[in-house]
């Protein structure tokens, strides 16, 4: 008898966990950011900011923020004014580190970052025009943004792509309703 209690219990529990959407199914965004290979003298990986703005260019939220995490004395955060368009919009009002959000520079290739709406740094976002900008600062080297405009909610998969000159490769942005 204790044990058919145990069993209608642990299937009860199940079922209750099958009543809850499971996150992959929830609407999102995947981002490829593509860090290109300089030949530079002196080559040092790119500070990088990616967020979302709103028609008006409000910022909607701030996805992701690499830099130099390691430098000694938190020095690396004092560098973070070099993305200067992310910095007047949203980043002097952070403090970093931000989880989720902040961590180290990347080497070169592509980056893949996924979010699913209404968790972790992507806001719930209203219906409505947003762009997707990625922004590139490196010492003894350029500054470059790559701008993604797109409409939210998707109402079917979309890929969208934009290509940087000189700090940035290629930007994706996947869509999922």
């Amino acid at each position: 008898m204790a044990s058919a209690i145990a069993s209608t219990r642990y299937s009860l529990a199940l079922g209750t966990g099958l009543g809850v959407v499971p996150a992959v199914f929830a609407a999102g965004l995947n981002i490829g950011v593509e860090i290109p290979r300089l030949d530079v003298a002196e080559y040092h990986r790119p500070y990088v900011a990616a967020w979302l703005e709103r028609a008006d260019n409000a910022v909607a939220g701030t996805l992701a923020v690499w830099y130099e995490v390691k430098k000694r004395d938190n020095e690396g955060v004092k560098w973070l004014k070099d993305m200067r368009q992310w910095w007047r919009r949203t980043g002097r009002e952070l403090s970093v580190p931000i989880d989720g959000i902040t961590g180290p520079t990347r080497p070169a290739g592509r980056h893949d970052l996924a979010f699913s709406e209404g968790t972790g740094p992507l806001p719930k976002l209203p219906a409505g025009s947003y762009k997707l900008v990625v922004e590139a600062s490196r010492e003894s080297g350029g500054r470059e943004v790559v701008t993604v405009p797109f409409d939210w909610p998707a109402k079917a998969p979309v890929s969208l792509k934009d290509q940087g000159k000189s700090e940035l490769g290629a930007i994706t942005l996947d869509l999922k309703p």
